[in-house]
C-alpha cells in the first residue's frame, strides 16, 4: 500500500538536458543535415508523458537553468504547465549533450558536467513527497536514490526504475538485486534487460519472457509483489509479475507503419511517464497500461 503523500502525483529525477546534434553516413562522412537544439533529458520526457493526462500541479521535475538556456526552449516548457517545472538558476551552463549519428547507430556523450538530482533536492519545494517517484540511472545509483528515499520518515512512494543503457551490464547486476525489493516498477528495455543478464541474443519474445521471470524470481517489489515491464519496440511490451502472470501488450506502431513515425526520441521515458500517470486512475498495472501506450503514441507522432 502507498502511503498518502502531501505532494504532486509524479516527480522524476531525471536531468534536463539541451540536446545537439550532429549526423553521418555509415561511413562516418556528414550528411550535412542540420537539426536545432531541442528538449532532452530522459526525466523530461517522462514528465511530458504524464502531462498528456495530468495536470501540471501534479506533476514536477527539477529543471537547472544556465546562463544560456535557450529562450524557445523556456517557451516550449512553459506552454506545458510552469507548474510543473521547477527552476534551479545556475551560474554554470545548462547542461548539454550530443548525440551523434552514424547512419542508424547513435552515440550519446556529455558536452558539460551533470548536475545530478536526489530526492534530498525535492526538500523544500512544492514537488516534495510525491506519490510516484521516476529515475533513470545505474543501479548502483539506484540504491543510493532508494536508501535517501528511506531517510525520509513517513515517504513511502512507487518507484518506477529505469536502468540508463550505457549502465546496463552484468557487473551491475548485483547493485540491481540489491535494489529491487525497493522498486514498484522494473523497466528496462529488451536489449538493456538481456544485456545485464549477460544474454548475447538479439530480443525475442522467449528470450524476453524468460528475462522477466529471472527478475521476478529474484524478487521485485517489498513482498515480491513488484511488476517487471520490458519495452521491446515492435514486438510491444512485456508485463510480468507474480501474482498475474505475464502479458504482452502489442505494439501500437509496428515496422510497416514505421513512415508514421516523426520521431523516437524519448519514447520510453515517455511511456513511463504515462504509466505513472495512469496509476492515479487504477491501482491495477495491467489495466494502467492503456495510458503509456497512448502517450508513447502522442509523442512518436511530434518533435517537442
Amino acid at each position: 500500500m502507498v502511503q498518502t503523500s502531501s505532494g504532486p502525483h509524479f516527480v522524476t529525477l531525471g536531468m534536463f538536458i539541451v540536446d545537439e546534434f550532429a549526423f553521418a553516413d555509415e561511413d562516418g562522412r556528414p550528411t550535412g543535415k542540420i537539426a536545432a537544439p531541442q528538449i532532452g533529458g530522459g526525466g523530461t520526457y517522462a514528465a511530458i508523458g504524464a502531462r498528456i493526462w495530468l495536470q501540471p500541479q501534479q506533476i514536477g521535475m527539477i529543471v537547472d537553468r544556465g546562463h544560456d538556456f535557450p529562450q524557445n526552449i523556456q517557451e516550449s516548457l512553459d506552454h506545458f504547465g510552469p507548474e510543473m517545472w521547477h527552476f534551479r538558476d545556475q551560474t554554470c551552463g545548462t547542461t548539454r549533450a550530443l548525440n551523434s549519428y552514424k547512419g542508424d547507430h547513435r552515440d550519446f556523450e556529455y558536452l558539460t558536467p551533470r548536475i545530478r538530482i536526489t530526492p534530498k533536492d525535492l526538500d523544500g519545494t512544492r514537488i516534495a513527497r510525491p506519490t510516484t517517484l521516476h529515475f533513470i540511472c545505474s543501479p548502483t545509483r539506484a540504491l543510493s536514490i532508494i536508501s535517501e528515499v528511506e531517510e525520509i520518515e513517513g515517504w513511502n512512494p512507487r518507484m518506477i526504475y529505469e536502468p540508463i543503457p550505457y549502465r546496463c551490464v552484468p557487473d551491475e547486476l548485483p547493485s540491481l538485486v540489491k535494489a529491487m525489493s525497493s522498486i514498484f516498477v522494473l523497466s528496462p528495455n529488451a536489449e538493456e534487460a538481456l544485456a545485464l543478464l549477460s544474454v548475447s541474443e538479439e530480443p525475442s519474445i522467449e528470450n524476453i519472457e524468460r528475462a522477466a521471470q529471472r527478475f521476478i524470481d529474484i524478487g521485485v517489489g517489498k513482498a515480491g509483489d513488484g511488476f517487471v515491464i520490458i519495452r521491446s519496440g515492435p514486438l510491444g511490451a512485456y508485463v510480468l509479475s507474480r501474482a498475474k502472470g505475464g502479458q504482452w501488450i502489442e505494439a501500437y506502431w509496428t515496422d510497416a507503419q514505421k513512415d508514421k513515425v516523426v520521431d523516437v526520441t524519448g519514447a520510453g521515458n515517455s511511456f513511463l511517464g504515462g504509466l505513472a500517470a495512469g496509476l492515479r486512475f487504477t491501482s491495477d498495472v495491467y489495466e494502467g497500461m492503456f495510458f503509456p501506450y497512448i502517450s508513447l503514441t502522442m509523442l512518436l507522432n511530434v518533435r517537442i
